[in-house]
């Protein structure tokens, strides 16, 4: 994707943090939905959808997205897949959506939000990869750093600072034009998810205690 840590070599191996379940299955969530962002998701992750274990009774919103989604994995078709994303994402020129900070936030890409987030990324120890072209605020991007914050053991403050500043004001909005998009079909299921996990995080980082005026 467009970021990756950078560390120096250390002398020793650092110690493995303890993450509890309930972090460890966030990150996941944040990893499934940047996997799904990205590119058009594989064949072996479409078939791991297909075999999620979802309870059928739990009617919470997260409980029905995740039955959602395992059901249209179940009914779309590889090719349609791709076309999907292509009308969603790509197009001829730009896709139905664009799923950047910056275009929700000021209207444009490459602007004051990216700025910002790469002097974030830069003080978390992340690096621009040379390969990549697209800007870092895409928001696949963006869940997977929250996602290795989480199994770094970067704690709440840390998460919290960097979720209201770089996802917390637009992210809701992206995931319901997502569900609305004339094109999407599949992705309909995606952007419930996303919706469902990031409402509950938004709620969560809020309720946060401790004030995260700058990223440590």
């Amino acid at each position: 994707m467009t970021v990756h840590q950078h560390t120096a070599s250390p002398s020793s191996a650092p110690a493995q943090p303890e993450i509890s379940e309930q972090d460890s299955l966030r990150a996941d969530i944040y990893s499934l939905l940047a996997a799904l962002l990205r590119d058009t998701p594989s064949e072996a992750l479409m078939h791991w959808l297909t075999q999620l274990d979802t309870n059928e009774h739990d009617g919470s919103d997260m409980g029905k997205a995740w039955s959602g989604l395992q059901l249209a994995a179940r009914h779309v078709r590889q090719e349609q897949l791709s076309d999907e994303y292509q009308q969603l994402f790509i197009g001829l020129g730009r896709g139905e959506l664009v799923p950047y900070g910056s275009w929700y936030l000021t209207g444009s890409l490459m602007e004051t939000p990216l700025a910002i987030l790469r002097q974030d990324l830069k003080r978390l120890g992340f690096e621009r990869q040379e390969q990549v072209k697209e800007p870092e605020d895409h928001a696949a991007a963006l869940f997977e750093v929250i996602a290795y914050l989480i199994m770094s053991g970067a704690g709440a403050t840390v998460q919290k600072a960097f979720y209201e500043r770089h996802l917390a004001q637009w992210i809701g909005r992206f995931f319901r034009d997502l569900q609305q998009a004339d094109s999407a079909v599949f992705y309909s299921s995606v952007a419930t998810l996303g919706r469902a996990f990031t409402d509950f995080e938004t709620d969560a980082m809020a309720a946060i205690k401790e004030q995260a005026l700058h990223l440590s």
